[in-house]
Parts: structure tokens; C-alpha cells; sequence
């Protein structure tokens, strides 16, 4: 696959290409092992950083350990591109070889949105548990790796089943005003983790083998992308479609899970030419992303993601973790009306919602800002990263309950001060986001409006 076929997407649908499941050529299958790997890659990047790095600016604990923020990001936060800014968060990295975990939420108010996205190491949304799956009465819900054959015993809600060693719990728990932070803090301390022998009150299993787990940072993350690439393989097994694809990746580009790269058998010639696509196919990613602006095709389950290695990509790489789009959708504006990018030293600009056009949502809907380059929450004055439902009675209205919100780098003045999201300088994106939309956001009938210039 070429640059230009990867580039040939649909820019109103934001509908990427799918990989042939075969590439006949070894650059053509390095290319797409790159595509195939680059999630996996990215999602390692953050898991280092979240539990493996201790010390790090980024470190939430150890493996296996669910750790709650009471705050929701700032610029700050740095290690998950396009983050939200209305939900604290509350994390866990899980290693799953040895036995299952056990997670528990509490119960909360009928009204209140809380969401735990269990993400598999190829980046798949496997499961929810929450708001939308299972209510917002509470339980105990078990969490089982690809290698565990048991039951669940007596008191287990439900069980989910990821296909890969490794993954990410990410709980959302919405936050109702900034003097709600005390609320959302106690339902926080609700959230708990255990292994399943700990639940059971039985003996531990054997430990999992120790692992010399390699350093990553956003440089070797492509440096070292080969190696890191044959090390993660070893906890993430082919799906029930993937075999002969990996079989391929292994005889051919030496990618062995488990095993450095490259070995010995590599001809030095092959090994060169992965390292010379590494960046430029990166770069390919990163210009497909840039002309997205809707994002229902790129998040899912492994069944929902089948084949669509360049979708996976490219949300790794534009907005990794993003919702399903029945929990969360997304509406991506990268460009104006008329299709230009944005440009916060070039314009202003607007977003107008009539009171009928707001987004239809069962939760709530948010708009936030993001710089381009960085790819992270807009640091500014006033300290405001987003506008959403909750604030809609501070935001002034027209006669007819409409709304105009103002994305510019400077304020529109202390009139229209209320409805105005600052933007960076420069090249920016913002995301707005429906969580739990209603039907007819999902099915199109929902229009959401376009980003407009205005002197």
C-alpha cells in the first residue's frame, strides 16, 4: 500500500481503507506489520509509563493496582494524547498472565455517567462496565486474560475475556461542577482491584514469569519499533483470523514473539529496509489523521476492528483509547467550513448551535480544545480547556435559546467572555463528544455544525 491509497479516505465519512490481509512483496508486508504493530507500540508507550516507570512524571502505580485521579487534565497530563477534560480518571495496567483480576465499582445516583473501558493490548475496546452495560448499581466483575480456563465463582457480575496478556482498565466518572470534585472523589475511593485468588480468599497461583520490560519513550517508540514490536508479540496471541498473517510476519520480517530483533537469520538487507519505512510510514499515519473528523469506525471490539488495520492505526495514533461509539462519539474537527485547517494565528472562529441542534445525548456532550502539534489540552489564561452540558446555564444564549461558542487564541471580550474556548497560535483540533448519543446521533440524523470564520 502506497502513501497515496492511504491517503485516499473519505473526509466527510472519515472512512479509512482496510489492509489486504496478504502483501506479496517483503516491503509491501513490512508495511503492513507496521500498521498492524504501531497500536500495540503506542498502547506500550503509555502502560510504561502509567505502571513500569516508577519515578516517572506519568507513573500511576504498579501493575495490577487501580489508581484514581480526583481531578480532571490539564496541559499537564502528557502521556495520553487527546485526553478528555471532564471525567477524573481513574487507571489500571493489567498483567493477566498469572490469574484473573476482579474489579469493583460502587453503586451511584441514577444521574451520575461512570464508564470502566477494558482495552486489550492491540487496542481494542473489549468490554465496558458502567452506566450503559450494567446500570449504575455496582458489582464485582471479573477480568480474565487468554489464558485462563476457570469459572467465576459465586458474587461475580459479569465476565469479560480480553485476548491479550496485557491491558488497560480506564474508568470515567463524571463531574458535575468543579465543587462536585468532593462527590466524585468518594465514589473513586469505591473503585477497587483485586486478583482473583485475593476474592476468593484462596492460596496465589505460581507468579508469571519476571520481565525485563523495555525502556520507551516517545523517540524509541520508533527508533526501536521492530524490537519492541517481536517483545510485545509474546502477549498479545493472533486472533482466530490472524494466524497465517502472523505466521508471515514471523518467517519473513523475523518478527518472533518474544525474541530480539532482528535475529541472526534476517538477511541484513530485509532488516534495513524496516527500519527506512519506519518513519515515513509514520508520517503516513500522521497525515491521514490530520483530514479525519469522525471517529464511529476507528474505536471497537477485536470482532468490530477486524481487518482494519490502518482504521486501529490511525486512532492509536490521532486519539488512542477513544470510546465505542455507542458510549462516547466523537465528532472531530480538524478543518472550517469551507475545509481548511485551523489556524488559531490566522482566525477566529465560531460554532452556532440552535437550541433544537444541541447534541442529543443520554449523558453529556462536550467540546475540547487541542493543540495540533502536540496533540494535548491548550494551556491558556483563563484555564479553560472545554465547554459542555453542565455549564450550558453560564453560557449567554440568544433570545430563542441558541448559543455561539468562540474558538480564538485571544478573548472575544468581556460580553462573549462566558462562550469562549481558547485556541492555541497555531494549528489546533478540538473534539466534541456525545457520551452515551442518543439514536439519532448514531444514525446520522443528528447534523452536528461546522466550525465557521468570522472577522
Amino acid at each position: 500500500m502506497n502513501r497515496r491509497t492511504l491517503l485516499q479516505i473519505s473526509v466527510a465519512a472519515a472512512v479509512l481503507p482496510s489492509l489486504p490481509l496478504h502483501a506479496q512483496d517483503t516491503g509491501a508486508l513490512a508495511h503492513e506489520a507496521f500498521l498492524y504493530a504501531y497500536p500495540m507500540v503506542k498502547n506500550y508507550l503509555t502502560l510504561y509509563q502509567y505502571a513500569l516507570e516508577a519515578g516517572g512524571k506519568q507513573y500511576k502505580g504498579p501493575l495490577n493496582t487501580l489508581t484514581s485521579i480526583a481531578r480532571v487534565y490539564t496541559p499537564e497530563d502528557t502521556a495520553i494524547i487527546t485526553p478528555n477534560s471532564d471525567t477524573p480518571y481513574s487507571f489500571m495496567v493489567m498483567d493477566l498472565r498469572a490469574e484473573p483480576l476482579v474489579v469493583t465499582l460502587p453503586a451511584i445516583e441514577a444521574d451520575r455517567y461512570y464508564s470502566a473501558q477494558i482495552i486489550d493490548l492491540y487496542t481494542h475496546n473489549v468490554d465496558y462496565l458502567g452506566t450503559r452495560m450494567d446500570g449504575n448499581g455496582g458489582g464485582d466483575f471479573l477480568i480474565a486474560g487468554p489464558g485462563w480456563q476457570g469459572e467465576a465463582p459465586a458474587g461475580i457480575k459479569r465476565v469479560v475475556r480480553i485476548p491479550t496478556d496485557l491491558g488497560l482498565v480506564v474508568i470515567r466518572t463524571q463531574l458535575f461542577a468543579p465543587d462536585d470534585i468532593g462527590k466524585v472523589e468518594a465514589i473513586q475511593a469505591g473503585y477497587s482491584a483485586r486478583t482473583l485468588s485475593a476474592y476468593e480468599g484462596k492460596p496465589a497461583p505460581a507468579p508469571a514469569p519476571a520481565i525485563d520490560w523495555p525502556v520507551i519513550d516517545d523517540d524509541r517508540m520508533l527508533s526501536e519499533f521492530w524490537p519492541l514490536t517481536a517483545f510485545l508479540l509474546q502477549f498479545a496471541p493472533p486472533l482466530a483470523w490472524e494466524g497465517n498473517l502472523r505466521d508471515s510476519f514471523a518467517a519473513a520480517l523475523g518478527l518472533q514473539a518474544g525474541t530480539a530483533w532482528p535475529p541472526a537469520s534476517l538477511p541484513e538487507g530485509t532488516a534495513s529496509q524496516m527500519r527506512d519505512l519506519v518513519r515515513p510510514t509514520d508520517q503516513e499515519i500522521r497525515d491521514t489523521v490530520a483530514h479525519l473528523t469522525d471517529s464511529a469506525k476507528l474505536f471497537g471490539t477485536p470482532e468490530f476492528m477486524k481487518g482494519r488495520y490502518v482504521d486501529r492505526a490511525a486512532a492509536a495514533q490521532g486519539g488512542i483509547y477513544g470510546n465505542t461509539a455507542q458510549e462516547a462519539l466523537y465528532v472531530i474537527y480538524n478543518v472550517d467550513a469551507k475545509g481548511a485547517l485551523l489556524d488559531g494565528k490566522a482566525h477566529h472562529y465560531a460554532l452556532r448551535f440552535a437550541a433544537d441542534t444541541l447534541p442529543p445525548v443520554s449523558a453529556f456532550w462536550s467540546i475540547t480544545m487541542y493543540d495540533k502539534a502536540r496533540q494535548l489540552l491548550v494551556d491558556n489564561p483563563i484555564n479553560r480547556y472545554l465547554i459542555n452540558s453542565p455549564m450550558l446555564s453560564g453560557l449567554k444564549q440568544d433570545e430563542a435559546g441558541g448559543i455561539v461558542l468562540y474558538l480564538q487564541a485571544e478573548s472575544p471580550g468581556e460580553e462573549q467572555g462566558a462562550n469562549w474556548l481558547p485556541t492555541p497560535a497555531e494549528g489546533f483540533y478540538a473534539v466534541m463528544r456525545l457520551y452515551l448519543p442518543k439514536d439519532v446521533a448514531l444514525d446520522g440524523r443528528w447534523k452536528p455544525p461546522v466550525i465557521e470564520i468570522v472577522s
